[in-house]
């Protein structure tokens, strides 16, 4: 079973430093139990103290995070982000599961042309599809380390 989960769309995400409004648009690319791992156009220096937004969800989830590894790869920079609280890692897979479960009424509206509302598409993504979604027991919780 995968330690992190893979995002099936690109989830908007912001990023600024601690003290500063949003000044980064970037894209979430997986969530563990300790942080998560992002897509970004600038590079971030490690152990910088970053506020994390994620506005998909009302209200926006917010959290405080530190960099624990920025990485190029050819036009973007992989950022690892460890979060301050761990409480806000459950927080945010749940925002996780909220996002595939919006990627999956989509897919269903495109390929099958059925309008589902969100509780109708999360019963059936969590039908099809919520014994795939990784649980904390089965993540280290080094994962980000």
């Amino acid at each position: 079973m995968r330690s992190y989960i893979r995002h099936p769309t690109d989830v908007p995400i912001e990023l600024s430093p601690a003290d500063r409004m949003n000044d980064d648009h970037s894209r979430i690319k997986d969530v563990s139990v300790g942080g998560l791992s992002l897509n970004s156009d600038i590079a971030l220096e490690l152990q910088a103290l970053i506020k994390i937004r994620i506005p998909l969800v009302e209200p926006p989830f917010e959290t405080l995070g530190k960099v624990v590894w920025c990485k190029k790869n050819k036009c973007v920079f992989e950022i690892g982000v460890k979060f301050i609280d761990e409480q806000d890692a459950y927080a945010a897979r749940m925002v996780e599961q909220i996002c595939h479960i919006e990627h999956y009424r989509i897919k269903v509206k495109e390929n099958d042309g059925r309008d589902l509302n969100i509780e109708e598409a999360a019963q059936e993504w969590i039908e099809k599809y919520a014994r795939d979604f990784p649980n904390f027991d089965s993540v280290s919780r080094d994962t980000l380390n």
